[in-house]
């Protein structure tokens, strides 16, 4: 089990994000691999963070420019880091995404001035192409993914809500307070990185500021969020929460999911979800709860057998 945060933080750095694409084909592991047509070589798809995205929707709109086919992120499967010039390094993060058939016949790809062709291909040739040993370690890992039989995942997704108004501001219910003009911007800004993971279903606490913060995701998805005071801070304050029916829910259903809560709650909803998953405990559930505001973490676990633990777990925080 992994757990990672996602930053940019270092100002020297060029960051960039990309994906080990890959289907079954008549039950047949194959990975997509592109040629490109300026430098001539053999790589996994990728490119650089435009300004304002986050890492993760970074990860499929280069995939889908590069390849046109659209994915969800999967596993984390590592970053590559290497020297462009002197003292001006690059940084890559990656995940295992699953192209789907419909995806893939969806695509309008045709060869053009920066990719030459896509290649679809078994581990073992993929290595005898690639052209980067940083692309190889990559592989490394997603092979691991492969021997261990968690490529097949789906994300739960705890999510603080944005910035609101302070309680020393605000004279009404504390549930009734409001985001204020940075929290609307960080609500819009983490609509992206979230579609990156394929969710379809919206968990929120009923307190206004964590329905303000998922409305711009939820208007995105066309989809209606379900409340419940089960994960708010009102009923958490009171000992009568109800943590453990949400996530037993969300395990038991296999489909994406985010989950927006409070700071003080969110401890409970990561050690619930390693509850139902039997994970041990440890640190990295702190780490992964101690969110900043409109901040994430990303937990994977097995499609095929959730009960085997959790898989990893990556953390995003937005730069607003």
């Amino acid at each position: 089990m992994t757990a990672t945060t996602l930053k940019m933080n270092d100002d020297k750095a060029v960051y960039a994000a990309g994906a080990v694409v890959w289907r079954l084909v008549e039950g047949k592991l194959r990975i997509l691999l592109i040629h490109r047509t300026k430098y001539r070589d053999v790589t996994l798809p990728k490119g650089k963070v435009d300004p304002g995205e986050m890492l993760a929707q970074t990860a499929v709109r280069e995939v889908l420019e590069e390849t046109g086919i659209r994915v969800n992120l999967g596993v984390p499967v590592g970053v590559s880091r290497y020297f462009m010039r002197p003292k001006r390094q690059k940084v890559v993060h990656y995940w295992a995404a699953e192209a789907t058939e419909k995806a893939i016949r969806a695509s309008s790809f045709v060869p053009n001035s920066e990719i030459a062709a896509l290649e679809w291909v078994g581990l073992k040739k993929a290595r005898k192409l690639l052209s980067y040993p940083v692309d190889l370690e990559i592989l490394d890992e997603f092979e691991r993914l492969v021997d261990d039989g968690v490529l097949h995942t789906f994300p739960l997704i705890a999510l603080r809500h944005a910035k609101a108004v302070s309680r020393s501001e605000w004279d009404r219910s504390d549930a009734s307070r409001p985001l204020i003009e940075r929290g609307q911007k960080q609500a819009r800004a983490i609509v992206a990185p979230l579609r990156a993971f394929g969710v379809r279903r919206i968990i929120t606490s009923d307190a206004e500021r964590c329905q303000q913060t998922i409305a711009p995701l939820a208007k995105a998805l066309k989809r209606e969020p379900v409340l419940t005071e089960n994960i708010s801070q009102d009923a958490w304050e009171d000992g009568v929460a109800d943590i453990r029916s949400v996530i037993g829910k969300r395990v038991r259903s296999r489909k994406p999911a985010v989950l927006c809560s409070h700071g003080p709650v969110l401890p409970g909803i990561l050690s619930e979800i390693a509850l139902a998953t039997g994970t041990m405990h440890g640190s990295y559930l702190g780490s992964a709860s101690a969110l900043d505001l409109a901040a994430f973490s990303v937990v994977h676990l097995s499609s095929t057998n959730p009960g085997s633990g959790i898989i990893s777990i990556e953390t995003h925080v937005p730069k607003i």
